[in-house]
């Protein structure tokens, strides 16, 4: 499939869809570290950073993205799709930071394109490649599984067929597939983790399953050697949906238990077949789990319903915990819908340190799936609201939760181009 057709820009059709998506929906020291925008001043000497954000608009029908473009962080101001460029489908914006190269995939088809930003801060199309010829139809769910090694390589994780797809970003041809069978867990679905790690000369990617809206009590990581392209998948079945992870002040990898897991579990009362969700430790040195180490997330935060672990300063990390007085959880609560609700909160966890979380009172409550990223060297978390209508980027460097940029439909991808 040609992907020409995917890639335009459309004023008159970024209205419409605007519109009938608004109807229908009526998933640090720097003095200037407290401005994102810090350094964008021309008088400073310094290029002007440029971010591209990828906007996901749905109607009842069709997915529509839009690539937008902008050196001005403004939370006053939404960012337009106006002047964005137009891909059909849901659609993936990656690359290497600052590098002046976005690669672009939709779910529309199999092929990632290669645009370099101009001058004038537009996007030139600049080479692409597919993925048809490793039996990929289509490119969806997060931006971190396309993983940068360098200029050129890079890997793509593909869950539909159990695999890993090398390919050089630079001359945008496939090299190579490695082949991971057990990435498959019969009756579920796959999914990754949202924000993997690396650690040393290793890619970690946590895995999650789902057995329809069930979580499966599988719990899995991948682990990518990219000095010589092996990767084994490790599994542990403690617990599920094990799809977040730090790396600890020991260089131990710490992994939780993600919010959808834990808005499922408490949903389901003491049903016990639900996995009570966990934390786990990992050595990426011997790619083994600690047998002696699990601990049910609960106990860390006082009770609560408990899940995700997100990364946070000199191997701190970020639990999410539900706070009930915000969403009040009925007989007839649904786990999607809890855990994409503006109702919980940030404790901070040391998990080496052996010690339980402590509520950070100054973030507010966001919804209980968030993916980082970096803004000007500080961490921006994601956050989707009226009925994943909006796409928040809030700042967590400085613990404020202040708003640093939003823009209609939900976004999955980001990137500082330059």
């Amino acid at each position: 499939m040609k992907p020409s057709p995917f890639f335009r820009t459309s004023a008159r059709l970024v209205t419409a869809l605007a519109l009938a998506f608004t109807a229908a929906c009526s998933d640090n020291t720097d003095p200037d570290d407290n401005n994102p925008d810090a350094g964008s001043n021309p008088d400073a000497g310094t290029t002007a950073p440029l971010y591209a954000f990828v906007a996901q608009v749905s109607t009842d029908t069709t997915s529509t993205s839009y690539v937008i473009l902008t050196e001005t962080l403004d939370p006053a101001t939404p960012l337009s799709l106006t002047n964005a460029t137009e891909i059909n489908g849901r659609a993936l914006g990656s690359g290497i930071p600052k590098s002046g190269s976005l690669f672009v995939s939709s779910s529309a088809g199999a092929t990632v394109t290669r645009y370099n930003v101009t001058a004038s801060n537009t996007l030139e199309k600049a080479g692409e490649v597919s993925f048809a010829g490793k039996a990929v139809t289509s490119i969806g769910e997060y931006q971190n599984q396309f993983q940068f090694v360098s200029e050129t390589k890079a890997y793509y994780f593909d869950g539909r067929n159990s695999q890993i797809i090398v390919w050089n970003p630079k001359d945008m041809t496939v090299t190579n597939s490695l082949s991971l069978p057990d990435m498959t867990l019969a009756g579920s679905t796959l999914t990754f983790a949202s924000n993997p790690l690396s650690v040393g000369t290793k890619v970690l990617m946590p895995l999650g399953w789902r057995a329809g809206a069930a979580v499966s009590k599988q719990a899995g990581i991948i682990v990518v050697d990219t000095t010589n392209d092996s990767a084994v998948v490790v599994k542990d079945d403690r617990c599920g949906y094990v799809r977040d992870g730090i790396v600890g002040t020991d260089g131990k990898v710490y992994l939780a238990t993600e919010a959808y897991g834990a808005a499922e579990k408490r949903v389901s009362g003491s049903n016990p077949t639900v996995p009570t969700p966990c934390l786990l430790k990992f050595d990426p040195e011997t790619n083994k789990y600690d047998a002696t180490f699990f601990k049910e997330l609960g106990t860390l935060t006082n009770g609560g319903a408990t899940g995700s672990l997100l990364a946070g300063p000199n191997g701190t990390g970020y639990l999410r915990v539900l706070d009930e007085t915000l969403y009040p959880v009925q007989a007839d609560t649904n786990a999607r819908a809890l855990a994409s609700s503006v109702a919980w909160k940030w404790w901070k966890l040391d998990p080496a340190a052996g010690t339980n979380a402590t509520l950070v009172d100054t973030l507010p409550a966001s919804t209980g799936s968030s993916f980082l990223y970096q803004v000007n060297g500080r961490t921006v978390f994601t956050e989707f609201t009226n009925g994943g209508g909006t796409t928040n980027y809030r700042e967590l460097t400085d613990l404020s939760g202040k708003l640093v940029a939003t823009h209609q439909g939900l976004s999955f991808s980001f990137l500082q181009v330059r």
